[in-house]
């Protein structure tokens, strides 16, 4: 008895309906007829269109800040791939692109309270990257020791920051 007939047939069956349930996935859900398809067929103006994005406040956040804060954001690196973002108003005050970070700690020191009633004034002091695998603590207790009361000390940590 020859099986290579009814073998092909099968096989013909079986290829047929698993590129059916592949295509039907790729090109839209069930019951959906193919919506992408459809869309080279139909007019720009009846489909609809997308929801307008979301607006960006300062540095990137999903709300404003109330009047006399200051908008801040700080994000730490991913292992040693992605290195962390300081930001401040807008401004960047530590990024793998301003290349002004490095593996430890990334310290960004920033003018805190004026005299009473007059708010922040948020300017940079100074930046600077600790590493604390490799590195000397001791330059990083140099670097704190002097601080006075206001400064605002924003840390993000890039690869390991432990000693």
């Amino acid at each position: 008895m020859r099986l290579a007939g009814p073998l092909r047939i099968v096989a013909l069956v079986v290829s047929v309906g698993l590129t059916w349930i592949v295509v039907s996935i790729l090109l839209g859900g069930p019951g959906s007829g193919f919506p992408r398809i459809q869309q080279l067929f139909t007019s720009p103006e009846s489909s609809v269109t997308a929801a307008p994005r979301a607006r960006k406040y300062k540095c990137g956040l999903p709300q404003p800040c109330p009047e006399e804060h200051l908008a801040f954001r700080v994000v730490s690196g991913a292992a040693n791939v992605i290195g962390p973002k300081i930001c401040l108003e807008d401004k960047m005050l530590m990024s793998s692109v301003k290349d002004n970070v490095g593996r430890g700690l990334n310290i960004a020191l920033v003018n805190g309270p004026l005299p009473p009633d007059t708010g922040v004034s948020g300017e940079l002091i100074e930046a600077r990257a600790f590493d604390m695998w490799a590195g000397d603590v001791n330059d990083l207790l140099k670097f704190i020791r002097p601080l006075h009361e206001g400064t605002l000390v924003f840390v993000a940590s890039y690869d390991d920051p432990a000693t």
